[in-house]
């Protein structure tokens, strides 16, 4: 029943922002533009979407300590894109469950997207906070705000590493708050507080954080590209970097939306607002963002289909093993103190 009230959500959310992004839009001309693209840069693109999940698997096997395979982790991480298109999201929990089948114990995977996230949010807000400053349409109060965001956002990931490297000082702090709010002891926060500053435990070595963050840099830049051939391919000649940038950012943003169906129309509507942020024409920033976002499930599509043929798994076994794992997670949840 969960699983149909979540499908029957997530379905509803697609189409209300679908309608969001198309309103006012001539549905005709969008389809033309697609038709009439550049096929050279959108293979390019294509291409380049392999790349950048390549930058990311390179990234992500030095977040688990080597112990998988580059070729391994670009399979896992490509099938775990596939399922993260599906409604129930089971695409990180998939990923853990198989980085362990190749000696990775699961808290060292779970930690380890946990890292990976931290970085791909610390990079887009500083993107999105210094391409905003460049939009030739964006409200000044919208600016502020994302200038303003961004300082926080790197405020925020020092005080974690700091945190990490001396995990007494934030269970003092939380303690603080614990004794100053009581009721905040029943959220158990302690044990999610050990989970994300483990999680974040590779940045304190500088080694390993010159790897993680090096890689963040050249697999986002590697995606800034491809957006470039996806504007290049719908014909957006101006302001192209900007508009890629932008992109990227907001879509970013837009495929967190735990529910909807393969972000499906937030991911549409992001684009569209990135074109008006950038000056493109509407018409012009949808039909990019629908090319732009079926070139990328497709890549997903080709990429994680080969991962689970080379691992010898079947997309069955893979959900029926993640939602296994999430149901253990949530009852030993419920079991500990604080848990429900």
């Amino acid at each position: 029943m969960r699983r149909l009230v979540f499908l029957i959500a997530s379905v509803l959310v697609s189409g209300l922002f679908l309608w969001l992004a198309l309103r006012d839009v001539p549905h005709q001309e969008i389809i033309e533009n697609i038709r009439q693209a550049d096929l050279g840069w959108a293979l390019i693109a294509l291409v380049t979407v392999g790349l950048g999940l390549w930058t990311r698997a390179v990234r992500w096997r030095g977040l688990v300590n080597y112990k998988v395979t580059t070729m391994q982790a670009f399979h896992m991480l490509n099938i775990t894109m596939l399922l993260n298109q599906l409604p129930l999201r089971a695409g990180e929990v998939a990923r853990s469950l198989l980085a362990t089948r190749s000696g990775v114990p699961l808290m060292t995977a779970a930690t380890s997207i946990i890292v990976e996230r931290l970085l791909d949010t610390l990079l887009v807000v500083i993107w999105l906070s210094v391409a905003l400053t460049q939009a030739p349409n964006a409200q000044p109060d919208a600016v502020r705000l994302a200038v303003l965001f961004g300082a926080a956002a790197v405020a925020a990931f020092i005080v974690l590493i700091v945190f990490a490297r001396y995990p007494a000082i934030a269970h003092r702090i939380l303690a603080l708050v614990e004794r100053l709010l009581p009721f905040i002891k029943r959220l158990n926060l302690g044990r999610l507080l050990d989970h994300v500053l483990d999680g974040i435990q590779p940045l304190t070595h500088w080694r390993s954080a010159i790897h993680a963050i090096g890689w963040t840099i050249i697999s986002w830049a590697v995606s800034a590209v491809t957006f470039c051939c996806m504007m290049l391919a719908i014909g957006i000649q101006d302001n192209v970097v900007l508009m890629a940038i932008l992109s990227l950012t907001l879509a970013s943003f837009s495929i967190a939306i735990p529910v909807s169906v393969a972000a499906l129309g937030p991911y549409e509507g992001a684009v569209r607002l990135a074109g008006d942020a950038a000056g493109v024409s509407q018409v012009l920033s949808t039909s990019a963002g629908f090319l732009s976002h079926g070139i990328n499930i497709l890549g997903y599509a080709i990429l994680g289909t080969i991962g689970m043929l080379a691992m010898g798994i079947s997309l069955g076994d893979v959900m029926k093993a993640s939602e296994s794992k999430k149901e253990e997670s949530a009852d030993v949840a419920a079991a500990e103190p604080g848990g429900g």
